[in-house]
């Protein structure tokens, strides 16, 4: 079942049935809005058979090892896509967090988007478009995804079983991505996760900088302190979207109330940057989150 993404849905499944596709697509927007699961579900289409992830003859599906996606993977996909087709009408493929290819992988990628062969259809899944090659993005056909409907995400939570209530706090606390709202749905001790990460993003907002640089360095100190700048950092970043939203729209929020909407957005976009440093290279992590607590 799909939660959202309908208009992009509907202009493949069209694509799709008139014989129209693209050789190569890049679904590009924030994690867990279900893009893969969209990607899958083109596959299957076209090959008449759930696909998931699992193994068939005409279908590879590649993902990051070891923190990257390395060039032996993208020969073997390339190697995988010049074979003629088994079973199904097309070759299809899903390179999964795209941008933690590494350049070489990159560009061996490059050769095979530049010469396509045959029946076949690429789809690479990303959250970080710019860290691609602009030659691989200008070669693909981008179709971007956004946060679903809460109400949307809130029908399948009670179709799921949940109660109203209960799925209405897991909607709202999503922001629109289904992924995380299964995730809370399948994972409850989750919410409590992140109940306790909002709860000290408030505490470190209102301390003075002396504390929140004792937070930073308990942090980094700390063997699971890479955690921070994967789930914690995401589930802050969640948050103050949230409290930037309300603020546009004239509520206001007493933890935060002397957050002007300027440094809201400013907090949010040097979060992203840690973020995304964090995802696609070595950073040090005190050093970062020194720079995040004084932005704070």
């Amino acid at each position: 079942m799909l939660i959202g993404h309908q208009k992009q849905w509907g202009i493949l499944k069209k694509l799709a049935e008139t014989g129209k596709l693209s050789h190569a697509y890049l679904f590009s927007g924030p994690e867990k809005l279900g893009k893969k699961k969209i990607a899958l579900e083109l596959l299957s289409l076209l090959f008449g058979k759930e696909l998931g992830e699992a193994v068939h003859p005409d279908f590879v599906f590649i993902g990051p090892t070891e923190g990257e996606i390395k060039i032996s993977q993208i020969r073997g996909l390339s190697w995988r896509l010049s074979l003629k087709n088994l079973s199904a009408p097309f070759k299809g493929a899903i390179i999964d967090n795209a941008h933690l290819m590494n350049f070489q992988a990159q560009t061996c990628l490059l050769k095979t988007l530049e010469e396509p062969r045959g029946k076949a259809i690429l789809i690479l899944v990303t959250q970080y478009p710019q860290s691609l090659l602009p030659t691989i993005i200008s070669r693909c056909q981008t179709i971007k995804f956004y946060p679903a409907a809460g109400s949307e995400i809130e029908n399948y939570l009670i179709s799921k079983g949940l109660s109203e209530e209960k799925a209405k706090e897991i909607a709202e606390i999503s922001l629109g991505r289904p992924g995380l709202a299964i995730d809370f749905l399948l994972k409850p001790e989750k919410i409590e996760e992140y109940r306790k990460a909002v709860s000290g993003i408030v505490k470190i907002a209102n301390s003075n900088l002396a504390i929140r640089f004792q937070y930073a360095k308990k942090i980094s100190e700390n063997p699971a302190g890479s955690r921070f700048t994967g789930e914690i950092l995401e589930i802050w970043l969640w948050y103050l979207r949230k409290i930037l939203l309300s603020k546009i729209q004239g509520k206001e929020d007493a933890n935060f109330k002397n957050f002007p909407i300027s440094k809201l957005r400013n907090i949010l976009q040097f979060g992203q940057r840690i973020n995304f440093l964090a995802i696609t290279q070595n950073i040090n992590q005190r050093l970062a989150l020194e720079n995040l607590m004084l932005e704070l």
